[in-house]
């Protein structure tokens, strides 16, 4: 099968379960944090890198045939898009600060990035390109810079409540 139908469940989870849960919700989905200096060049990566993503799957095949890698890459693909949904939820139900702290957020300041980034390790596994693994680190990277700059934000909005917050959970896990 094309790669191109790994997309689907992931834009499902990124864009219709906001919608689902309400447009308030969706709205709250599609925001970016602030972004200064650097920061902005790393928004840009990160955007390049998802329509890099989305070109390399176009042009792959997906080969399920039992061996570890295809298990691998189907445990990281479901795993990951698992991981996404739980953080899309809990994101869109922030407490009446604006501050998510609940579900997968208890574990993982950043559960959705690292949804992101296992769901897209899992879809390079299963088309077996390396090419595609090499975007996925970059999109990662760019992440991180865009990780970097929600805390930074985070912290000035929400101030020792965050910080404190900061403390008791990981960056990631």
């Amino acid at each position: 099968m094309n790669g191109l139908w790994l997309m689907l469940p992931f834009l499902a989870v990124r864009f219709l379960l906001p919608l689902a849960l309400g447009r308030k919700a969706l709205r709250r989905a599609a925001r970016f944090a602030p972004m200064q200096g650097g920061e902005k060049i790393a928004y840009a990566v990160y955007q390049a890198a998802t329509v890099a993503i989305f070109v390399c799957l176009g042009f792959l095949t997906v080969r399920w045939d039992g061996t570890w890698i295809s298990l691998a890459g189907g445990v990281c693909y479901v795993g990951g898009l698992g991981l996404c949904a739980a953080a899309m939820a809990a994101f869109c139900a922030p407490d009446g600060r604006g501050l998510n702290v609940n579900g997968v957020y208890r574990l993982s300041r950043h559960p959705m990035y690292m949804g992101y980034f296992v769901c897209f390790v899992g879809m390079a596994l299963l088309a077996r390109s390396p090419v595609l693994l090499g975007v996925v680190m970059i999109f990662q990277i760019a992440a991180h810079w865009m990780v970097l700059a929600e805390e930074r934000w985070c912290l000035e909005t929400f101030g020792d409540d965050y910080a404190r917050y900061m403390k008791g959970v990981r960056r990631y896990l």
